[in-house]
């Protein structure tokens, strides 16, 4: 596949045209000259972009509830966007974490293995700060953490995970445990440095701090839901069987909704001064005739030619004929 070329690069192409510092005949040579790309075996690429595009919508998705869950948890300005969603090794990711962060590593039962969320100190020390009444400010001393700060952060993080849950739900129905919190990453070791892993980083506002979320999904985990992150599978309609007497109920239930019945007995046009002066007793002339049928509605529909009567001491009225859905009437 050619590699795409941002606006800037196309602007900078045009211009050493124009001014001749690049040949247009000798771009073309390049071009059907045979091309040679190296590729990286250590860094192998194992999520198709199609995978890629499910993940990103899923937690696009968790973004946005895990933003009402913890403004909700947290009573403060939260914003969570997904930042990006890449592949890379292992090692790479354990590189990119800094020295000292918050990692919490949960189990996705029921799929085998672990994924780690990896929250910046700024972020989970405003959390912190917000949940024990302050006004969430961050102090960097993830270093030194002590027994009861780490008990509200596990338990914090723990009910983020009820969102992811939720995220997942029209993939997989996961049930992510925390297992461990760490903040050496150093210590952490999920999986082989040369195994796969997406990596989907969130960024988040929470007060005025503001910081990364990075999420580790190694593909050896997630991979036996490869096959249902493909979009073909979502828009597939799963055919279900209906219980029996499903059809019955539903149509008994159906007829015993009530609806409005209303019979329109003629229509009039009177002006804003003479409603402002109406009285008790006072004589309205519509337009309809004595000789002609009355139209009856059905909600806001119109359905029904009736004439009207009465039967045994209360006003009623008799079907003459039906308004078709086309708008004709049945003679």
């Amino acid at each position: 596949m050619a590699d795409v070329l941002s606006q800037g690069e196309i602007d900078a192409l045009l211009s050493a045209l124009s001014t001749g510092e690049m040949d247009a005949d000798e771009l073309k040579k390049e071009e059907t000259a045979k091309k040679i790309r190296s590729y990286d075996f250590k860094r192998a690429l194992r999520f198709s972009k199609d995978q890629i595009r499910s993940l990103t919508r899923i937690h696009e998705n968790y973004a946005r509830l895990l933003t009402t869950q913890l403004s909700a948890q947290l009573r403060t300005f939260v914003q969570i966007t997904v930042a990006s969603v890449d592949q890379l090794p292992y090692e790479e990711f354990i590189r990119s974490v800094p020295k000292m962060t918050i990692l919490n590593v949960f189990e996705p039962a029921p799929l085998d293995g672990r994924f780690v969320m990896e929250v910046n100190p700024n972020i989970a020390y405003a959390m912190l700060d917000r949940m024990l009444g302050g006004r969430g400010e961050a102090y960097n001393k993830v270093e030194n953490l002590t027994e009861i700060e780490t008990k509200i952060m596990s338990q914090l993080f723990q009910r983020t995970m009820d969102t992811f849950r939720e995220a997942w739900l029209s993939v997989e129905e996961l049930d992510p445990v925390m297992d461990d919190m760490e903040v050496n990453p150093q210590f952490l070791q999920l999986v082989s440095p040369n195994e796969t892993v997406v990596v989907i980083s969130l960024s988040t506002t929470i007060g005025e701090s503001s910081g990364m979320i990075n999420i580790c999904l190694p593909h050896v985990v997630i991979e036996p839901l490869l096959p249902k992150l493909s979009v073909h599978l979502w828009m597939q309609t799963i055919q279900k069987d209906r219980e029996p007497g499903e059809l019955e109920s539903l149509e008994f239930n159906l007829k015993k909704a009530p609806v409005d019945f209303i019979v329109e007995l003629g229509k009039s046009r009177i002006s804003i001064e003479e409603f402002l002066h109406l009285a008790p007793g006072d004589i309205i002339e519509l337009d309809q005739l004595i000789e002609e049928s009355l139209l009856a509605r059905v909600g806001n529909e119109a359905k029904y030619k009736v004439q009207p009567g009465k039967m045994k001491n209360h006003a009623a009225v008799q079907i003459t004929d039906i308004i078709e859905e086309e708008g004709t009437v049945d003679e």
